[in-house]
């Protein structure tokens, strides 16, 4: 039995789309969990200081994240370990074990220094927490947090084997386990160890983040070894070309940095509200964008590497109408329906009607940036494919900077123009609600994202000029649909607003179900009116090549 769901587990998926469902799936239910997760937290804290720490907790874990551990990324050595398994298997066993000593050996020794200077980098990176009670507090759960990128960077340099032999399951299964970790700290754990709890449960997230990698890493004899001997001369290309990476991801963070901080010295939920509605967005984003992106990687490697420009482009213009088509119709039913997504979600307990208007009005701002984000995360895979890290840093450092001179500017003229204040409090319906300004975040954040998007896009375009033409009927079509079912939800929405109770949860649940039903049926029907490419290979797809579909399972010597 046992012996079979690991095998079920270790399956080959081959195909977009096929792979692109799969990781879809599984980002969904990690999702799931994700949204079971705010849930309880806003049930159990609402939008108030408690969370404001415990999300704050991480800025510094995360950068070491991104800083150390992204060197060894998925988009990073997936090219690597294609090139050097290809050529030859033992020295591609050997370039594992280096590559993997040098972050070992980085991220430990980074992750001790800042465990010794957490009380003092903290209130640096938080300046609203430098004088709070709970400061304490934030530096001892940051210090615990710290764990975390180790745990989830050697899970992402086991990834990067697996994905090269198409194992999707196991990097599509983490994500959950990950989320089920941090759920068990939140009910479990709390109780009796209080906030750090909640701290130990996201490292128990991270520990099986890892450990559903091993045993196949394990049966194909590919677990990497810690060397004191290092070949820095065998991974050179490796760190010169994730350097810059590993910027570009610095960069972001830094402007997350920002934004926090800038949070930090709002109303006492600021950061709460940010994190929230940031959370929510990452939904679809996680589903659709990183799905189909990493689906596409390893192809997209391997035919950059053989030369094959023409299928290359191909794989980019499938992947990129596929995000369109998925993501446009979810952004507009976000925003029509993002009272009801926020109040469903995390309307309960200590989280208040105030809390779900100013949380669904940063849902919304966030929202727009839905095919952006996704957009980005397979324009750099698409550059990374090639060796090609240049372009995405320059692009990014300028959209990060972008991010922070936007909030910056947003912030002073929100707090300064009465008029500019009263347009954004009146359009997202939060007139009269203190701690408005963290709206002005989101725009910013939504704002970078969109140069960032425009500017990736005229990158990939000056060398693939074929690329563009294919992918604008596609958004033609799909924004045609989704605009018409986005009214006919909003039209909905008045209709059954007579029809269930909308001061329950469970009402205001069934108003936006319901509305939100029917604008996806009108969608579909406007979709084949308009002979979309996208509805018929979904349908396709689903109905020939995953619904009727054998699964096979290779033998390790096959791989």
């Amino acid at each position: 039995m046992v012996k079979r769901l690991l095998s079920f587990f270790h399956r080959e998926v081959s195909g977009l789309h096929e792979a692109a469902y799969l990781l879809a799936f599984f980002a969904f239910l990690a999702q799931l969990l994700a949204l079971l997760r705010d849930r309880l937290f806003a049930y159990f804290f609402g939008a108030g200081n408690v969370i404001d720490v415990y999300y704050a907790a991480f800025r510094i874990p995360d950068f070491i994240f991104v800083s150390i551990a992204t060197t060894v990324s998925i988009s990073v050595l997936v090219p690597f370990f294609i090139e050097k398994m290809e050529r030859n298997k033992e020295e591609g066993r050997a370039f594992i074990d280096h590559t993997f000593s040098v972050f070992f050996f980085a991220i430990v020794v980074v992750s001790i220094i800042a465990f010794f200077l957490m009380p003092w980098l903290t209130p640096i990176v938080l300046p609203g927490f430098a004088n709070d009670p709970a400061l304490p507090q934030l530096v001892t759960l940051s210090r615990i947090l710290l764990l975390s990128p180790l745990l989830l960077g050697f899970s992402n340099f086991l990834a990067s084997i697996t994905q090269i032999h198409n194992r999707f399951f196991l990097y599509a299964l983490s994500p959950v386990l990950y989320n089920l970790g941090i759920v068990f700290g939140i009910i479990v754990l709390y109780p009796t160890m209080g906030l750090y709890g909640l701290g130990w449960g996201v490292i128990i997230g991270a520990a099986l983040h890892l450990c559903i990698q091993i045993p196949y890493i394990v049966s194909q004899k590919l677990f990497p070894r810690v060397l004191l001997s290092i070949d820095f001369k065998a991974i050179r290309q490796v760190v010169l070309t994730s350097l810059p990476r590993t910027l570009t991801l610095s960069s972001n963070q830094i402007a997350l940095f920002f934004l926090t901080a800038s949070a930090s010295l709002m109303a006492s939920g600021s950061i709460a509200i940010f994190n929230f509605s940031n959370n929510l967005q990452s939904v679809p984003l996680s589903i659709i964008g990183v799905s189909y992106a990493s689906a596409a990687f390893p192809t997209l490697s391997r035919l950059f590497s053989t030369g094959d420009m023409k299928r290359f482009v191909e794989q980019m213009v499938a992947s990129t109408k596929h995000i369109i088509f998925w993501s446009m119709p979810v952004m507009v039913l976000f925003i029509v329906l993002r009272a009801q997504i926020v109040r469903t979600v995390l309307g309960t307990g200590h989280f208040d009607w105030s809390d779900t208007r100013l949380t669904a009005a940063a849902l919304a701002i966030f929202t727009l940036s839905i095919i952006p984000q996704s957009l980005i995360t397979l324009f750099v895979r698409a550059f990374y494919s090639g060796g090609k890290t240049l372009k995405p840093l320059l692009i990014n450092l300028f959209s990060s900077g972008l991010i922070v001179v936007f909030a910056f500017g947003l912030v002073w003229a929100f707090e300064h123009w009465s008029a500019f204040r009263l347009f954004f409090e009146t359009l997202f319906k939060v007139e009269g609600l203190t701690g408005t300004s963290v709206l002005m975040l989101a725009l910013a954040y939504s704002l970078g994202v969109f140069v960032n998007t425009i500017a990736h896009w005229q990158a990939f375009h000056k060398e693939f000029s074929e690329f563009s033409r294919p992918v604008f009927r596609t958004l033609f079509q799909t924004f045609s649909a989704s605009v018409l079912m986005g009214f006919v939800t909003y039209r909905c929405l008045g209709i059954f607003d007579h029809v269930f109770r909308v001061d329950t949860v469970f009402g205001i649940f069934m108003q936006g179900f319901c509305s939100g039903i029917i604008g996806i049926i009108f969608c579909l029907l406007v979709l084949k009116a308009l002979k979309s490419e996208e509805l018929e290979q979904v349908w396709r797809t689903l109905h020939t090549k995953i619904w009727k579909a054998d699964v096979l399972v290779p033998e390790p010597e096959q791989l």
